[in-house]
């Protein structure tokens, strides 16, 4: 069994309503975008409503998980810092960036915190497997990265690789929010004020500086298609 068939027959949800695939217009304010997560997770907790994916962009901005060490955060001046409940450390957020809130009732698909995370990750890798790209996991780092053979190797003889999507979730009653964030076309120098998740000796890419010039909307399409590999069916309403 292929990987992806492992982590949906993990996570789907048969008998199930399929959850909700929203898209966003525009830019989404951050602070707006945590109440609205909030709403709907104790909406889809109570029984009330279905799931839903919900994709976003933002202004320029950085969060600060609940893992965030001060050190890390080098020009605070530069756009809004945000704290926020979800897990790991200081991110990036802005245009160009496709940010997929997830709220999924795990108590319906499976109460296991690291393998949710394993699940997300296996969604980033089919869509940029999509577009020939080769995402990997590394066991020490949330995320999903890619090589960079072109470059020096790093200090240890291990191939440059760059990071391309992070992670960072929270969970409510077993309901999940916030999600995962994939670089397609933002700007890099972005991430130049802040140690992304901490994690120093790496950079960040995006599929566009990997040679890619693709649209959003190209990308929200195998999104799609890689979250129904993993997740179970969604529809547009």
């Amino acid at each position: 069994m292929q990987r992806a068939e492992l982590q949906r027959s993990m996570f789907a949800a048969p008998g199930s309503r399929p959850a909700r695939w929203r898209i966003e217009p525009g830019l989404t304010p951050y602070d707006a975008a945590v109440e609205t997560m909030e709403r709907e997770a104790a909406a889809i907790a109570a029984g009330e409503a279905d799931e839903l994916v919900w994709l976003v962009e933002h202004p320029p901005l950085y969060t600060a998980g609940t893992r965030a060490d001060a050190a890390d955060l080098v020009d605070p001046d530069r756009f809004p810092v945000f704290q926020t409940g979800r897990g790991g450390e200081y991110t990036y957020h802005g245009p160009g960036q496709r940010v997929v809130y997830v709220m999924l009732d795990l108590k319906r698909r499976r109460q296991d915190v690291r393998a949710f995370v394993a699940a997300l990750e296996d969604v980033v890798i089919a869509t940029l497997a999509e577009m020939n790209v080769r995402g990997e996991r590394r066991e020490d780092r949330v995320g999903v990265w890619v090589q960079r053979p072109e470059r020096p190797p790093l200090p240890d003889g291990s191939p440059a690789e760059d990071k391309i999507a992070a992670i960072g979730i929270r969970l409510r009653r077993w309901v999940s929010f916030h999600g995962l964030s994939l670089n397609v076309d933002p700007d890099l120098d972005h991430f130049g004020g802040i140690v992304p998740c901490g994690i120093r000796g790496y950079g960040v890419t995006s599929l566009v500086d990997l040679g890619l010039p693709v649209m959003m909307s190209d990308v929200d399409v195998r999104l799609k298609s890689a979250f129904e590999q993993v997740f179970g069916p969604v529809g547009d309403r």
